[in-house]
């Protein structure tokens, strides 16, 4: 059974994840999802891409803690920034309609896309700080769209709700009915001329900014040859599987 679902509908591709019980991010889901998606940047008829849940009440709650494991922590950071990589590439605007929690790598995820939509009980967080790490991805592109909230969220790692991601600039909307919401903003951007909408994105996209690809990876280059190499990365990591209050060390 797969982790998620893809749909074709409305001149948009929906990809729904239902990996239950919290929609965790694994190795093998994330590689699944970027064969899922390989044909977008020719599929012109396609001028949307939706991320969703089919789980109530959760967006994701992120990686896989275990995938942050020094044996395995490059692979995971591999996947998941291919995979953000693409979806910065490609030609369809992304919108993420989020209802819930939505942490690390999901939070992430959600918060890369053109458009995000969220509940009154939606909340957002980039716990990796408490596990003796940081999210790469965040900490290249927050910056660009946040200022400095993007500091709080990533020194603190604390829950932001949705009124409060909505005053950040994090969130495009705060809506009651998440579905109806997403079927009219699906229907908006597909009424746009493809090519321009294609062309629209990337400019905005590269507006601010010099390439995210390069940023990303020299912060994917930091994660590795130096967080990694830290006794409390281990530790934050070596706490959470364990249940337990982890002891830093501060080396």
């Amino acid at each position: 059974m797969s982790d998620f679902d893809v749909d074709e509908r409305s001149g948009a591709l929906w990809v729904t994840l239902r990996r239950p019980p919290l929609n965790v991010l694994d190795i093998p889901t994330l590689r699944d999802l970027l064969r899922a998606l390989k044909d977008l940047p020719t599929r012109h008829d396609l001028k949307v891409l939706v991320l969703r849940s089919g789980l109530p009440g959760t967006f994701s709650a992120g990686m896989e803690v275990r995938d942050h494991r020094r044996e395995r922590v490059r692979q995971m950071l591999g996947a998941f920034h291919r995979l953000i990589v693409f979806l910065d590439q490609i030609p369809q605007a992304t919108l993420a309609a989020v209802d819930g929690r939505c942490l690390g790598g999901g939070c992430e995820l959600a918060l890369f896309c053109d458009i995000v939509l969220a509940t009154p009980r939606s909340s957002f967080a980039l716990p990796e700080i408490d596990l003796g790490c940081f999210p790469p991805v965040a900490a290249t592109w927050l910056p660009r769209v946040a200022g400095r909230a993007a500091h709080e969220m990533v020194l603190l790692g604390e829950p932001v709700s949705s009124e409060e991601a909505l005053r950040r600039g994090l969130v495009n909307r705060v809506v009651d009915d998440l579905d109806l919401a997403t079927a009219e903003w699906v229907d908006r951007l597909a009424a746009k001329s493809g090519s321009v909408l294609a062309l629209a994105r990337r400019a905005v996209r590269q507006g601010a900014r010099g390439s995210f690809a390069k940023a990303l990876a020299r912060t994917e280059r930091m994660y590795v040859e130096e967080l990694t190499r830290t006794r409390d990365s281990e530790e934050g990591i070596k706490a959470f599987l364990e249940k337990r209050r982890p002891r830093w060390t501060d080396r």
